[in-house]
């Protein structure tokens, strides 16, 4: 299924072994990792298509659907279950309706979602009529040819994803490798520091940048060491914390932004990443709220924020608490596509 800007195949967690490492090998071995385009596998030689979604059933009150994305590394054999993936989330609900695993509504159905790997909830608004999935739509995203159904996504308990904390280091600002940054967990944990300290504009595009081997290389060196003052530990075989840069946008947006995935430039911006932008825009005291042209709340602390990124812009309303801004929940419109359904052949001493 497409998700959003990404792809991969979804799975029943049924379907898949219980056991961990086993588990991972198949997925490996079906996504053909271990080759820079996955010439033995399933997978597309790039981060955004080589993903994985593991849905089933969950019996929590208030939750029906467990969710475990799975970023499968292209290059090397590894599978890393640390982050949430917004965009592959859009394809969850239509996948899970057409699995049986819930009854669809008319003309709508929503479902509450539980995102394993963080243990947050995101709540999904998908288009049902006549008690069918729907695919076809006038919605258009930034990244993705024509048009497509909405999906809604709102993400209700989203701070703290990995580290527990909104402000992991209990600080609006660090000081990292001669750089300012932010570091902030919402939706997923990431660094944030403006684009100018890097020598950058934040609006080069993701080839110029990722050719920029110095550049690259310095902005690793900070996430590694932004990743043990997170509490994350050694994170240089995950692919979290996230590295963002900003910078002031253009006409019309609220911020501009290059997330990286995080050893090479996200041709748009995952979802996750616009979530955790559009807080840190709200949030006084961050790299983000100083950079954002921040449009005024109505009177129940909505704000519609427009982040600019390499294939366009993506809007993401947050709702805030008026008296003390606490973030109550973030919402993002996006779409999914269901590509093939069928069988995945691996290699027998995998299996």
């Amino acid at each position: 299924m497409r998700g959003g800007t990404s792809r991969g195949p979804f799975f029943l967690s049924s379907d898949l072994p219980r056991d961990t490492a086993a588990r991972d090998a198949v997925l490996i071995a079906a996504m053909g990792s271990g080759h820079p385009l996955q010439i033995d596998g399933i997978g597309g030689g790039n981060p955004l298509t080589s993903k994985v979604a593991i849905i089933g059933p969950n019996q929590q009150p208030g939750v029906d659907i467990d969710y475990l994305f799975a970023q499968v590394n292209v290059d090397k054999a590894l599978v890393d279950t640390a982050p949430n993936c917004g965009n592959m989330l859009a394809a969850v609900g239509p996948f899970a309706i057409e699995q049986g695993l819930i009854p669809a509504s008319d003309p709508e159905t929503r479902l509450t979602i539980l995102n394993v790997n963080t243990g947050k909830r995101i709540e999904a608004t998908v288009q049902t009529p006549g008690g069918v999935v729907s695919y076809e739509g006038d919605t258009a995203i930034a990244g993705v040819p024509g048009t497509a159904a909405p999906v809604r996504l709102a993400f209700l308990d989203a701070a703290g994803s990995k580290t527990g904390k909104l402000l992991p280091t209990g600080r609006l600002r660090d000081e990292v490798q001669g750089i300012t940054v932010t570091h902030f967990d919402m939706a997923v944990a990431a660094v944030l520091a403006a684009a100018e300290n890097f020598g950058k504009t934040g609006h080069e595009t993701p080839a110029e940048l990722d050719a920029d081997r110095v550049f690259m290389t310095r902005l690793d060196t900070l996430r590694l060491q932004s990743g043990r003052m997170m509490g994350l530990g050694d994170v240089a075989g995950m692919v979290i914390p996230k590295p963002i840069l900003l910078a002031r946008p253009t006409e019309g947006a609220t911020i501009s932004a290059r997330y990286f995935m995080p050893h090479a430039c996200h041709t748009a911006v995952a979802i996750t990443g616009a979530v955790c932008i559009a807080a840190a825009c709200c949030t006084a005291g961050t790299i983000a709220y100083d950079l954002a042209l921040l449009p005024e709340a109505d009177a129940q602390g909505r704000r519609l924020l427009v982040i600019e990124h390499p294939s366009g812009r993506t809007p993401v309303e947050i709702e805030q608490d008026p008296a003390t801004g606490e973030i109550r929940r973030v919402s993002v419109i996006r779409t999914a596509r269901r590509l093939f359904e069928g069988f995945v052949h691996i290699r027998d001493k995998v299996a």
